[in-house]
Parts: structure tokens; C-alpha cells; sequence
């Protein structure tokens, strides 16, 4: 598994930063090769991406979600990937967003991308096209602002 950590400031309030973020059908629009995304139910994604020119498909569950807060998640079929995204208030009108993924190379084209930093960068550059996405428009989409809480025990 491959981790990456990368953090970028928003100038929208943390309120805005997570209600985009849990508009997860609208991630195309920021995030590189990721063609699409449908929510099956409050905590099961299907995405749809092409990685090095190849599809992928896979779902995710997302495992805890607090509002304002993060959202954590992990692939339950498909392509192997995990991860969290937290919301740190900077002041009224600005936020840190901080990205925590673990992906598995899925053979030698993808365990070569990531060996090069492929994978590390398209984190980082969907983290600045996140930002102004969500800087142009001021306010997010919409908004889910249920919780989703581990099992005792798991964290």
C-alpha cells in the first residue's frame, strides 16, 4: 500500500469545505480520472475512474462521517483504497483540509505510476483543483450532514 498525506487551505468556511465534500456525484468536476461517482445509499459509493488509460471500478464504505469534522472510508470490492479527509477551522472564513489515502497498486503500469509519484501528485492536484471549485463558487452544492460512527472498538 501506498500512503499519501497532503494538505491544502481553503478560503471558505469549514461549514462549506465539508458540505462539498460530502457532494460526492460532483467529485468529477475536480478530481482527476475520476469519471464517476453515484452514492447507492447514505454510507456506499460506486466510482468509476480510468487510471493510466485504464477503467477501474469500485466501491467504497464510508466507515465514519462527522460533520465539520471528516469523513473516513474503505474500498469493500475493486481497486484497494482507504482513507480520511478532515476539516480544520483556521478562522471564519477559512479551513485546512487534510487528505490521508492508502491505495494498493493494481499491476506493474499503476505500481510504476506510484513508484514515480503519480499518484501522490494527482492527490495533490485534485486537492488545488478542490479549492477553487469550491473558492469560485463560495458555496457548495449541497450538503449531508448525517453521521456515520465506527463500532466501538475500530478506531
Amino acid at each position: 500500500m501506498s500512503e499519501i498525506l497532503e494538505t491544502i487551505n481553503v478560503d471558505v468556511p469549514v461549514g462549506v469545505a465539508y458540505d462539498q465534500w460530502t457532494q460526492f456525484e460532483e467529485f468529477p468536476r475536480f478530481m482527476d480520472g475520476i469519471d464517476a461517482v453515484f452514492q447507492l445509499d447514505d454510507k456506499t459509493l460506486e466510482w468509476h475512474a480510468g487510471i493510466a488509460s485504464i477503467p477501474k471500478q469500485w466501491r467504497a464504505e464510508i466507515t465514519e462521517q462527522i460533520p465539520d469534522k471528516r469523513v473516513a472510508w474503505t474500498s469493500i470490492d475493486g481497486a484497494r483504497n482507504a482513507g480520511v479527509v478532515t476539516f480544520h477551522r483556521l478562522d471564519d472564513t477559512s479551513t485546512r483540509v487534510t487528505l490521508q489515502l492508502e491505495v494498493e497498486p493494481d499491476g506493474p503500469v499503476e505500481s510504476v505510476g506510484d513508484a514515480l509519484g503519480l499518484v501522490r501528485r494527482r492527490a495533490a492536484g485534485d486537492l488545488e483543483r478542490f479549492k477553487a471549485f469550491i473558492e469560485e463558487r463560495g458555496a457548495a452544492t449541497g450538503a449531508w450532514r448525517g453521521r456515520i460512527e465506527q463500532p466501538a472498538g475500530t478506531r
